[in-house]
């Protein structure tokens, strides 16, 4: 890859990679050089992480930063690499639906080529009711197709995550958005890959699985083979680096030990990915 920009938008190239059986990984960065980075080493499209983002300000996930700060951090990840990047946009920032709308007009001015839409009434982590749930995947699929360049709008039932609703009532909300015209959709964490597989069988767009707790020890071949068609990474690989930064830093200051500083990477190795674009 080269460091030109793509002709074709951000929003047409993130749909061609979503193909159910043949999942592409959403790398979902947190600063341009965790972006570069990830890029350099193969990555196909880059996703924001709301939590990975909320880390970097300090904060909790889950409601603590703003549609502001969102727009603003999406389009830092644009602009790093010629890759196109889907937003996590958590619930749109906002309940009502025509708020949820101008949000899908922000992040597309932003440069996103899509976003996820949650149905978590935040800062909790109770479900919007059904019908308004559903309303607001409409709203935000009818300003997404009102822009002049494709935008992918994948909608999540964040219920069973949450432990609002079993996944018998995922799935319902999953179809509804679906007809209501989401591209794509996501419900986060199910019991295990059969529960994954069923979500793809009940649904005819693609599906996205994340790729952390239990669902780490299932391969590439196995998300495939459940009909998964994008496997994002979310907050996971941030969570990896902090492990890395707790793990040493309570060698040094417990023990004195300063050991696992002999793992990082060289100068010369991540310098060659940082600029691999320029």
């Amino acid at each position: 890859m080269t460091g030109e920009r793509q002709t074709q938008s951000a929003g047409a190239r993130l749909r061609e990679l979503h193909r159910p059986g043949d999942p592409f990984v959403l790398a979902n960065a947190w600063d341009a050089g965790s972006a570069r980075v990830l890029a350099a080493l193969g990555a196909q499209a880059i996703g924001t992480s709301s939590a990975a983002h909320a880390f970097t300000l300090g904060r909790p996930d889950m409601g603590h930063v703003s549609r502001d700060e969102a727009l603003a951090h999406a389009e830092m990840l644009v602009k790093a690499t010629p890759l196109p990047v889907s937003g996590d946009f958590e619930n749109g920032f906002a309940r009502d639906a025509e708020a949820v709308a101008t949000t899908v007009r922000l992040a597309a001015a932003a440069g996103l080529g899509g976003i996820s839409i949650e149905d978590t009434d935040l800062p909790g982590s109770g479900a919007y009711e059904f019908d308004l749930a559903v309303d607001r995947i409409a709203a935000a699929v009818q300003a997404a197709r009102s822009l002049p360049d494709d935008f992918v709008l994948l909608a999540r039932a964040d219920g069973v995550l949450n432990r609002s609703y079993d996944l018998d009532e995922g799935i319902r909300r999953l179809q509804a958005f679906e007809a209501a015209g989401a591209d794509a959709v996501y419900l986060p964490m199910p019991a295990d890959l059969d529960a994954v597989a069923r979500i793809c069988a009940t649904v005819s767009v693609p599906v996205n699985a994340l790729a952390a707790g239990p669902f780490t020890r299932v391969t590439h071949q196995q998300f495939a083979d459940a009909g998964v068609a994008r496997i994002s990474l979310g907050s996971a690989l941030a969570r990896t680096t902090h492990r890395a930064i707790v793990d040493a830093a309570r060698a040094i200051f417990d023990d004195g030990d300063f050991s696992r500083l002999g793992n990082g990477i060289s100068g010369t190795d991540i310098d060659a990915m940082l600029t691999a674009f320029d």
